[in-house]
């Protein structure tokens, strides 16, 4: 079924003229998106309320870093690392809840206090002592079964990487490639479906659960969580070592999935295959396989002469659908954990949190710029 949908959207890829996107203003859309969460969230430091209070060291303020970090390795502007840093500082450099914490979501914002600390070049230890202490002692319980669902690889497993990057001890790429092979084989049965390239968000969506129109349920976002959390695990990785190419093998599947169901106008689906059940354009989703599909272009591991067609058409498809005149982001959806939470998804609709959007498009369109740029 994959192969026949993913046929048919390449053949009305290519049956439509796109014109060439100009790097610049890739990069002009980009900082006006970044502006405008800037502008509304002057101060990095000020928690959220959303129903409760909530520090802006939690997961959705986590992966807005994750997303100015790659604006700012395009586009070095000072604010950027001074927003961070402000960010970083009032926060201690610690995961949320602490050392001990063993929540994916907690430990989201350690990826960017290592990325600072690299950037910053003065090695002080102190910008990543507690993450590496949090990282010990979850390694230290012995268990593998944390990441119970799939939006954990993205908050944690990168950070693991690049702690082992940073230290040269493999120990941290062995353990977490142990939680991910948990996640993708054994939880639920396997929240990775190796015959279609989907994930399924977690234990309670597996066979025989069904949408309603009798499709399995993919969430879109929750599959971009995956997809973007393979591109930052490899870019830490030689391209000869064995992890690389295990998770290139998971990469390529997921991308002739979602290849297979972008909608006509670019946008992927909240319910990927299932779009008479809460479908409707989606930009995080959408974002984060703009993100994929971009790297692997540029990493010549998808066919140019398919995938560079497709990225195309989905900037396209959030610069003009997306985009506000402010830098507004539309069709966001807000947080949840599957394609009917957070409806209705529209144009002006204002999700709960606005940070983890932003960052998603962030690293779908840096990364676009780079691929860009570079044709």
């Amino acid at each position: 079924m994959v192969k026949k949908y993913f046929s048919t959207a390449i053949l009305l890829l290519f049956s439509i003229s796109m014109m060439a996107q100009n790097a610049n203003d890739v990069l002009t859309t980009t900082r006006k998106v970044n502006n405008y969460f800037m502008n509304k969230y002057a101060d990095p430091t000020v928690p959220t309320f959303v129903r409760k209070i909530r520090p802006s060291s939690l997961w959705t303020r986590g992966v807005y870093y994750e997303g100015l970090m790659a604006l700012y390795e395009i586009d070095p502007d000072q604010r950027y690392a001074d927003y961070t840093d402000k960010w970083a500082n009032f926060h201690k450099w610690e995961p949320r809840n602490g050392v001990k914490t063993t929540d994916a979501d907690d430990q989201c914002c350690g990826q960017t206090y290592v990325d600072r600390y690299i950037q910053t070049g003065s090695k002080n230890p102190q910008k990543i002592k507690a993450i590496i202490e949090n990282l010990d002692n979850q390694m230290a319980t012995g268990k593998l079964g944390y990441w119970t669902w799939i939006d954990a690889i993205q908050m944690a497993m990168p950070l693991y990487f690049q702690v082992y990057k940073i230290t040269g001890d493999r120990k941290y790429a062995d353990h977490a490639m142990k939680m991910y092979r948990w996640t993708r084989n054994e939880c639920g049965g396997g929240l990775f479906n190796k015959q279609t390239g989907f994930w399924w968000r977690d234990a309670d969506f597996v066979p025989p659960y069904k949408e309603k129109d009798g499709n399995d349920c993919y969430w879109s976002r929750g599959d971009g969580w995956v997809y973007a959390a393979l591109v930052r695990v490899m870019n830490q990785l030689p391209k000869k070592d064995k992890y690389y190419k295990e998770l290139k093998k998971d990469f390529i599947l997921m991308s002739n999935a979602f290849a297979s169901c972008i909608r006509e106008d670019g946008f992927w689906n909240c319910s990927l295959v299932s779009p008479t059940t809460f479908g409707g354009k989606e930009a995080t989703g959408t974002s984060l396989f703009l993100y994929g599909m971009s790297w692997g272009v540029r990493n010549k591991i998808l066919k140019a002469k398919i995938y560079k067609p497709i990225c195309d058409k989905v900037w396209k498809a959030l610069e003009t659908e997306s985009v506000h005149a402010d830098g507004f982001l539309g069709y966001v959806q807000g947080t949840g954990k599957q394609p009917s939470d957070s409806q209705p998804v529209t144009y002006t609709s204002v999700p709960d949190f606005e940070d983890f959007g932003t960052g998603c498009f962030l690293l779908g369109a840096c990364e676009y710029f780079k691929l860009v740029k570079n044709n």
